[in-house]
């Protein structure tokens, strides 16, 4: 009797452990490979909202990858003119290789500086400061045409009214040496006295236009940032 009451008792165990079994699988589901992903209930399918999540967007060519930097000079210094001329970017680009602080506008204003400081200087015969604005080349054609103007006794007066325009026209690389030519237009009244104080040359009451081309010069290997004036000419 003991043993039929035993088995009695299994079969109620397996009876409902089966009863258990079935329920869950109806609350749970069954997983067979075939359904979706899990989507927790308490959170929005971010998926819907980024489409593109996870996409990785394969580059077509080097040039998607990496690009070259523009070659255009965008310096405030130049204008759109000397923008367009190949010739004259090439140049700076080379400068800017051998000295990467080279800077139009500014080279402009020293040049300014310049121009009416060696002016000045050629006219009153200050050879000083020609020699620390020339090369030695120019000042020694300076120099002279200096010693020949005092030894006949003359005296030049030069004013500079003013400057029109300052514009870069050339620059290349020869060897260390860069070199920039630079157009300048401006207003000037030239005076020319003899010993007796009469005007020999020029107009004191004329304003005359002026077109000067000079070209500045430095040795990028060294440390010194100045330029001198290597080359002059004129359109007249």
């Amino acid at each position: 009797m003991g043993n039929g009451f035993q088995f009695i008792d299994i079969i109620l165990f397996a009876m409902i452990a089966a009863f258990l079994i079935l329920r869950l699988r109806g609350v749970l589901g069954r997983r067979d490979g075939h359904e979706g992903g899990y989507q927790d209930s308490l959170k929005a399918d971010t998926r819907e909202e980024r489409p593109d999540d996870k996409v990785v967007q394969i580059p077509q060519s080097r040039a998607d990858v990496y690009s070259e930097p523009e070659t255009t000079d965008t310096d405030p210094g130049l204008t759109e003119e000397q923008l367009a001329d190949e010739a004259l970017l090439s140049g700076i680009a080379d400068l800017r290789v051998a000295d990467p602080s080279f800077n139009a506008e500014d080279f402009l204003v020293g040049a300014r500086v310049a121009f009416e400081m060696i002016l000045g200087a050629y006219a009153s015969g200050d050879r000083d400061t020609l020699e620390g604005l020339l090369s030695p080349e120019v000042f020694d054609n300076f120099r002279a045409a200096i010693d020949d103007r005092e030894s006949m006794g003359h005296e030049m007066e030069e004013t500079l009214v003013g400057i029109s325009s300052a514009d870069i026209v050339e620059a290349f690389m020869d060897g260390t040496y860069a070199h920039v030519t630079t157009k300048f237009s401006s207003e000037q009244v030239h005076i020319l006295r003899d010993s007796a104080g009469n005007v020999i040359e020029g107009n004191p009451n004329q304003v005359t236009d002026v077109v000067d081309f000079w070209t500045f010069a430095r040795d990028t290997s060294l440390s010194d940032p100045n330029w001198h004036l290597a080359a002059t000419r004129s359109l007249d």
